[in-house]
């Protein structure tokens, strides 16, 4: 990408397309695109041909999406499934009408089988079952890296599917009803110190083990991977199976190489925010996949490491949302 190129961002408010944003900009981008949902309804066939037809862009980011923690998967299955596929299938097919250069499509660690051998490799997708607790979100997602491998075959696109691992960061979602464990722990600590209360619940059994990434990280990854020379960025997009005899998806996963266990998480969030209560681990509410984390050596084999800590990334994290409670 050069400074003048047209880069479409979707979902560009949001915590992944906001961090993109501000990364491009920061390198110098002057040519950013990004709508909200308001403004451009990505599940609109219609509308998304429209937008690709009038605005021609270079490169983009595909990352809007439906996304939620445990309970929002459970409780919107339908949405998250019907959504995903919507968005992605509009966008991924417009960028091919519209000649788009280069097209990279976020997904998730989920996609992965629930029992998949640790650290996760590009190639244990499809090997196993998936977690149910969020089948119908990571479906989704499997099937946009298989519609960006199949463009890439058949039509000789530049589709890359990256894999980020679980995110946190500026401008992240703190409504305890559809948040991911990091937000919810720092939203129910800070209000629970607030109102000096005794001790803070939090689900599950603490046990499962998680890997964590600084959003801001993964943008720069992205933005890393994305401006590849083009001898390392094909060697990405992926074989024809039939012709190589070996299953390599057009994927990259983003990620730290290390997790941690939630009751360790939770008691580093409550010595970030301060509290001094006690913890009650309910394990009879769902815990999920005991541990997800990914082999990130592909990504590090292309020059990219995660310069932010755990502990200096939920430090900033929680200034964010001290912040916007002050401008709320």
């Amino acid at each position: 990408m050069d400074d003048n190129s047209r880069i479409y961002i979707a979902g560009h408010r949001g915590l992944v397309g906001s961090a993109l944003m501000r990364n491009l900009h920061a390198k110098g981008f002057k040519n950013l695109i990004g709508h909200s949902h308001a403004e451009l309804d990505l599940t609109n066939q219609a509308a998304t041909d429209a937008f690709f037809s009038q605005e021609k862009p270079n490169y983009v980011f595909l990352a809007a999406a439906r996304v939620g923690g445990i309970l929002a998967n459970h409780t919107y299955p339908a949405e998250f499934i019907r959504d995903n596929l919507a968005i992605q299938t509009n966008v991924i097919h417009a960028a091919y009408r519209a000649g788009v250069k280069r097209l990279m499509f976020l997904g998730s660690s989920c996609i992965y089988p629930k029992f998949a051998p640790q650290p996760m490799r590009e190639d244990y997708l499809l090997t196993g079952p998936l977690e149910p607790t969020n089948r119908p979100y990571a479906l989704a997602k499997i099937a946009g890296i298989e519609m960006s491998w199949s463009y890439n075959r058949q039509y000789g696109m530049q589709n890359l599917a990256v894999m980020p691992t679980n995110l946190y960061g500026p401008g992240d979602n703190y409504d305890l009803n559809n948040s991911h464990v990091i937000p919810a722990l720092i939203r129910k600590f800070h209000e629970a110190k607030v109102r000096n209360e005794k001790h803070v619940e939090v689900w599950g059994n603490g046990l499962a083990r998680r890997e964590f990434l600084y959003s801001e990280d993964m943008a720069d990854a992205c933005v890393h991977l994305m401006n590849l020379p083009d001898e390392q960025y094909c060697g990405l997009l992926g074989s024809d199976e039939t012709v190589s005899g070996k299953f390599e998806p057009p994927l990259v996963n983003i990620g730290t190489g290390e997790d941690i266990a939630i009751r360790d998480l939770a008691a580093l969030v409550q010595e970030t925010v301060g509290y001094e209560g006690e913890i009650f681990f309910d394990s009879s509410k769902q815990t999920g996949t005991p541990q997800k984390l990914l082999d990130v050596s592909r990504l590090k084999a292309l020059g990219w490491n995660p310069p932010t800590s755990l502990r200096h990334g939920l430090e900033k994290s929680y200034e964010d949302f001290k912040k916007n409670q002050k401008d709320n």
